[in-house]
């Protein structure tokens, strides 16, 4: 049996078994508690049993899984003695960093279809109207073969849009260019937030985030989110999407000894923070159902109430820092922590929650049977990696070791919708202008007296229009008479 040593005490110890590692799980606690250590305990343990692992650093501490810790001091030995890990010794983790704005990392891009109208509406702050048109507008261009990529070519559709708009109407359902118009704003907006940078090619492959190194250990990967986390629907809505294409693509496995990878989700409030019922729906169905794919999922947050309860109680292995009960939000915060714990006689789980120290946790993970364990005070285990920042010239050094940079860090833009919609209008400029070509001479003069020209009509043709006119008018006085007379009894 393959387990990751969480914590211990001067009786028990917590350990989460492989086994159970995709029944998600959940690290909550104050800032300043411990949350990113034990994070990077778990993350390191999944990687030395050969699971690929995925997190997003948002206060970028999280880097230091690529280096190996410094030599112990003084605290950390006797953290060491108390923990009894005799075997300890400073190790490096296998790393890829990933940075959606190319900095710190690998760029990280997806297609506009990738992500699809629903996750891109709510990018884009839309409303069920602009959402639905949003819609139309992706199956049109599916139907027209128009690939859509980056932002340049969602923002040539909706100009195409704008200009057909009656004939896409009478087609796929009413769109209005007011709808559209706000689109237009919204993709401004996005822009500006730099979200140009995600859309596009080569995009990401879900292979190259489940990597093993030579020696069989999983491979970490780790966004840079400092930046990203300024822009917290961007931020929700990437790592969603990375998750439905997980859930989307990997085949149906059941439980296994350990999972095929695993997800850890920093700063989880922002996943549900004002999100609409259809999308925690989906978010509710995707943690659910990912479980069976081999996926483990594992929230950080500061309350166990920033996740949905539906999702909460998805969550089987549990990891819970300090909590400060100064407001009756913390205070209902730390009844609803102790509420979700298993049950241990010999501990008060409420009272203990406010007087962890740090680096102390509160730990239940799933035993046999996928039974929770009673809860465990405990001193939380430390990793071997370093703990912290780290320069980025040590960023560079890990870089540049990389599998993948060759692979991404050079953008590439096929011909798409943005191109293929401005061919359809030069050639239908070119053929409106053959159409229109300039006449010459007496004879073409008559021509326009008579018949008009592109700016006026003709002799011929308003004399026409003056006889329809005037025949029009009398057979429609007759008609109107002849109604009239028939309502009043056909009588003159």
């Amino acid at each position: 049996m393959t387990e990751i040593l969480i914590g211990r005490n001067s009786t028990a110890s917590v350990s989460l078994d492989a086994r159970y590692g995709n029944r998600h799980g959940m690290i909550a606690g104050a800032t300043g508690t411990g949350k990113s250590v034990s994070l990077m305990v778990l993350a390191e343990g999944f990687s030395r049993l050969g699971v690929p692992c995925f997190l997003a650093d948002v206060k970028g501490d999280l880097a230091g899984l690529a280096l190996a810790a410094n030599a112990p001091g003084d605290t950390l030995k006797a953290r060491l003695a108390t923990l009894k890990l005799d075997d300890w010794k400073p190790q490096a983790n296998p790393v890829i960093f990933w940075d959606i704005y190319g900095k710190q990392g690998h760029p990280v891009r997806a297609t506009v279809s990738e992500m699809g109208p629903t996750l891109l509406g709510r990018v884009l702050e839309l409303n069920d109207t602009q959402e639905g048109v949003l819609e139309i507008l992706f199956k049109l261009a599916d139907e027209q073969g128009l690939l859509l990529l980056d932002l340049s070519d969602l923002r040539a559709l909706l100009g195409y849009a704008a200009d057909n708009a009656k004939d896409i109407s009478a087609h796929y359902g009413l769109i209005s260019t007011t709808s559209i118009a706000a689109i237009q704003r919204a993709l401004l907006k996005l822009e500006q937030d730099g979200a140009d940078q995600f859309f596009g090619e080569p995009a990401l492959e879900l292979s190259d985030l489940m990597r093993q190194d030579m020696s069989g250990r999983g491979v970490i990967s780790v966004l840079a989110a400092d930046q990203l986390i300024m822009k917290p629907r961007l931020y929700a809505t990437f790592l969603l999407w990375l998750l439905s294409e997980l859930f989307e693509q990997l085949p149906e496995v059941g439980d296994l000894e350990q999972p095929k990878m695993v997800f850890f989700f920093d700063e989880a409030h922002l996943l549900f923070d004002d999100a609409p019922p259809a999308l925690l729906q989906r978010i509710e169905q995707v943690v659910r159902l990912i479980r069976s794919k081999g996926v483990g999922v594992y929230f950080c947050s500061q309350n166990p109430d920033d996740v949905p309860g539906n999702i909460l109680g998805q969550l089987g292995n549990r990891i819970q820092h300090a909590l400060r009960a100064f407001t009756p939000r913390d205070q209902k915060a730390v009844r609803a922590a102790a509420e979700t714990f298993a049950t241990n006689p010999g501990l008060n789980v409420a009272d203990a929650i406010t007087r962890l120290a740090v680096g102390e946790a509160l730990a239940s993970t799933l035993g046999n049977g996928g039974v929770p364990s009673p809860v465990q005070q405990v001193l939380v285990t430390a990793p071997c990696c370093r703990i912290g920042a780290i320069t980025p010239a040590e960023r560079d050094t890990v870089r540049q070791r990389s599998p993948v940079g060759g692979k991404y860090d050079t953008s590439v833009n096929r011909d798409s919708a943005q191109e293929m919609l401005a061919r359809r209008a030069s050639e239908k400029s070119a053929g409106g202008a053959g159409a229109a070509a300039p006449k010459s001479g007496w004879g073409d003069t008559v021509h326009d007296v008579l018949l008009g020209d592109g700016r006026r009509q003709g002799m011929i043709e308003a004399m026409a229009k003056s006889a329809s006119r005037a025949i029009g008018s009398r057979l429609g006085q007759q008609i109107v008479r002849g109604v009239l007379g028939g309502i009043f009894g056909g009588k003159r």
